[in-house]
């Protein structure tokens, strides 16, 4: 037998009974939850007790303010005699106002029917499991908007002209943001691939307007666009007010997304381009089927992070007199018959919490896409 054989046959006896080992800590339930997660250790253990503290010292008075101690009907006597509670009763008054602006009101059900139109392309194409996708887009970039031009501005169909200077609240913020998200992503696209061209006209006029327009804040791209554009135009030649603050709004908003997509399209490896020209595909084919699928996919975060900064900057359309939800709403607080102290703040707080609902909707729903899709995570 050789040495190796008789290790081989060399076994170890424990000559005394092992200790006992403590229980397993269980992870399952509540409990176990937040042992793992929020009890782990010492400094985490700190920190949960510091995060709860914090969040009991802002909820609680705020849950009082705005729930306990509010004031749900009444009018500016009942407001004014409550200082500790918000005037939902103010809010409740001005609703009509807050979501329609200054539409006509036997004209409102046109604003109603845009609701259902744009929720009716939205929640499809939503749904990953839905087919037709190529129909849904159809709908949302080319159907949906003229359809709903001519129902909302009118004079066509027996419908009656309505002004784009009266409209104004959630309608409208909903209106400067959807046409602002629909044209920014197909402009950072274009913005994107062209800063990347290697022709100079085309490079050098993407990265002129990308920089220009990152370069200086939105309210003067708006202003711009309403103030100052139409002296640019010949005598007699006007754009609408609205369609000069879209326009202001979707170039700002492609600026910004280009970038997000030039990150996307430099992520990827130099293999996904080499690989395509082997198989001898042209540059528009690679960039449809290979390229720009990958690339947005990667950086879906940063392009829901540009839209839900677009929605909530739609508030400085006011520069040029368009009236969105925050000014509907800061307007509203000159009416003398609801002066009281707590108006102005309970105002505000609905439209904050307004902004809030779909904003943490855009982001919640990225944040399904990113899982659906499995973005960061190994394959």
């Amino acid at each position: 037998m050789s040495d190796m054989q008789a290790q081989d046959d060399v076994f170890f006896v424990r000559q005394q009974i092992a200790r006992q080992s403590p229980p397993p800590v269980p992870t399952h339930g509540v409990v176990g939850w937040m042992r793992v997660n929020l009890f782990s250790s010492t400094g985490n253990s700190i920190l949960t007790v510091i995060g709860v503290l914090l969040a009991v010292a802002v909820i609680v008075p705020l849950f009082k303010w705005t729930v306990l101690n509010a004031v749900w009907a009444g009018d500016r006597n009942a407001c004014a005699a409550n200082i500790g509670g918000a005037c939902w009763a103010f809010v409740k008054a001005n609703l009509g106002q807050y979501i329609y602006g200054r539409y006509p009101d036997p004209e409102r059900w046109r604003v109603d029917v845009f609701f259902l139109l744009l929720a009716g392309g939205i929640v499809p194409m939503a749904i990953p499991s839905l087919p037709q996708k190529g129909l849904n887009l159809l709908y949302l970039f080319v159907v949906f908007p003229i359809v709903s031009g001519f129902l909302l501005v009118g004079g066509v169909f027996g419908l009656p002209a309505v002004e784009t200077q009266v409209w104004g609240g959630l309608f409208l913020t909903i209106v400067v943001s959807y046409v602002g998200m629909a044209l920014s992503l197909p402009l950072g696209i274009a913005l994107a691939l062209g800063r990347r061209s290697k022709m100079p006209a085309v490079h050098y006029i993407s990265v002129g307007i990308i920089e220009v327009c990152r370069g200086v804040p939105l309210i003067t791209v708006l202003f711009m666009a309403g103030i100052l554009l139409p002296l640019f135009f010949p005598t007699g030649v006007n754009f609408d007010k609205l369609l000069r603050a879209l326009f202001g709004v979707a170039i700002f908003g492609g600026a910004y997304m280009a970038e997000v997509i030039r990150g996307g399209l430099q992520a990827l490896p130099r293999g996904q381009y080499e690989g395509a020209n082997a198989l001898g595909l042209s540059y528009w084919q690679t960039m449809r089927l290979i390229i720009l699928p990958q690339a947005i996919t990667l950086v879906i975060p940063g392009i829901v992070n540009t839209f839900i900064g677009l929605f909530k900057d739609t508030s400085l359309v006011y520069i040029i007199s368009i009236f969105e939800l925050l000014s509907t709403v800061r307007n509203s607080f000159s009416d003398p018959t609801w002066a009281a102290s707590t108006v102005p703040a309970s105002g505000l707080v609905f439209a904050a919490a307004v902004f809030w609902i779909f904003c943490f909707g855009m982001s919640r729903y990225s944040q399904y896409t990113e899982r659906r899709l499995r973005v960061g995570h190994k394959r």
